[in-house]
């Protein structure tokens, strides 16, 4: 993976939300670390995580009969936002990239003295320690198909 744009609702660089889960491993080979999370007996839900150590990136997928990329995770210092590498960035600067780019939904909440800047109509959280970012994380709604709702 070369491409480390983040995409709200869309991906992560080349890798699109939906892609399957065979798809992923064909482009990105097999995760460092993997973990079926499913919970099929209460909830009905089946969560697959991939984690990619050397990326910095964990990729979630979900669905029952077909499982697609629904949501990622990085803390990759080459991830860029909006053309803007986004761990160079206060989370100033990342709340009026957000809005200036169409995303207005915010919520902010603080948890264990992790701050977590929410933009809900990105499906997207910013998480800090202090002023510094730690993580970005992403996705998109999917249904038991396998299909992006």
């Amino acid at each position: 993976m070369k491409d480390f744009s983040i995409k709200p609702l869309q991906g992560y660089g080349e890798i699109p939300f939906g892609m399957t889960l065979d798809e992923t491993v064909k482009l990105m080979n097999m995760p460092d670390f993997y973990e079926e999370l499913s919970d099929m007996e209460e909830t009905g839900n089946r969560s697959i995580y991939y984690e990619y150590e050397s990326l910095e990136t964990n990729i979630y997928f979900e669905g029952i009969t077909k499982s697609v990329v629904a949501c990622f995770e990085t803390g990759n210092e080459e991830a860029t936002l909006f053309g803007q590498k986004v761990f160079q960035l206060r989370k100033d600067e990342i709340i009026d990239l957000m809005k200036a780019n169409g995303f207005k939904e915010l919520e902010e909440e603080t948890e264990d003295g992790e701050l977590r800047v929410s933009f809900e109509d990105a499906l997207m959280d910013f998480f800090f320690d202090e002023e510094d970012l730690m993580a970005v994380s992403w996705g998109v709604l999917v249904d038991d198909q396998g299909n992006i709702i």
